[in-house]
């Protein structure tokens, strides 16, 4: 039997550590064949964006239209979608496949990368909540992404769960709240679907690059769900994979000093 079919709605990283290449190698992790739609193409190494170019929404129409057309793709995640246009795109095309036969949709809701950078503009906020998130099985915010989406800013665990189910609430959808920018002694997401919580944690690992981590655990969960997993277990999958990928990241040695990334393979 061929594997379940899914596909990555994301920005191209040169430096293959996120984006659409660090979902690749995700997807072939796990066994599942991954397409994609580029979004963006981005210069970027970790720790510094130099340059984002946005693709033509139609060409990007075309592309998801392809895709979900001409293969069974059970399960699609969303990450660096970069303007209201795009996100309108995107949506346009999901919105107009029956829900009894659209796949399963992960959104990343990409808005600022590791080094500070948006990835994001302004008008593209409200087009995440009010078109964008309703379609979602979950969608995977940060720290700095569940600020933008709730307006409280999230200081310590308590926070994050409070912020994560009030978010949860709002948006209508099942809500994983990452907290590994809390850099404590240990990495604590939450899981917050209906009145269910769990907590996932890991070791954290301050002194290692985190480019691409939410690339790389939001793809995870979606080959997860394309397996059939329930959402709680694909969570759970997803994030000893991504933990594992930063325990074991690479580092290289070159003219501008070291650089860093996660090991997906």
């Amino acid at each position: 039997m061929p594997p379940p079919v899914v596909l990555t709605v994301a920005g191209s990283d040169n430096s293959a550590g996120a984006g659409i290449q660090a979902d690749l190698k995700t997807f072939t992790h796990f066994r599942v064949f991954g397409q994609t739609v580029v979004t963006c193409v981005v210069a970027e190494v970790p720790g510094q964006v130099r340059a984002i170019q946005a693709i033509d929404p139609d060409n990007i129409r075309q592309q998801l239209e392809l895709s979900l057309t001409y293969f069974p793709v059970r399960a699609i995640k969303t990450g660096m979608l970069y303007s209201a246009e795009i996100v309108d795109t995107v949506c346009g095309v999901l919105e107009r496949v029956p829900q009894s036969d659209r796949p399963q949709i992960v959104v990343d809701p990409v808005m600022v990368a590791s080094s500070g950078d948006l990835l994001l503009q302004a008008d593209a906020i409200a087009a995440y909540r009010d078109r964008l998130i309703p379609l979602a099985a979950l969608v995977t915010p940060n720290l700095d992404e569940m600020s933008t989406l709730h307006g409280d800013k999230i200081r310590n665990l308590k926070d994050l769960e409070r912020v994560g189910r009030e978010l949860a609430k709002q948006l209508g959808v099942p809500v994983l709240a990452k907290g590994g920018h809390l850099r404590g002694e240990q990495a604590i997401d939450v899981l917050i679907q209906s009145e269910s919580v769990t907590q996932y944690t890991s070791v954290y690992y301050g002194q290692r690059s985190t480019h691409g981590t939410g690339c790389t655990y939001s793809a995870a969960i979606t080959a997860g769900l394309a397996l059939g997993q329930e959402l709680a277990d694909a969570v759970a999958a997803a994030k000893v994979f991504v933990s594992g990928a930063i325990k074991e990241s690479f580092c290289w040695k070159g003219r501008n000093g070291s650089i860093e990334a996660l090991k997906l393979f």
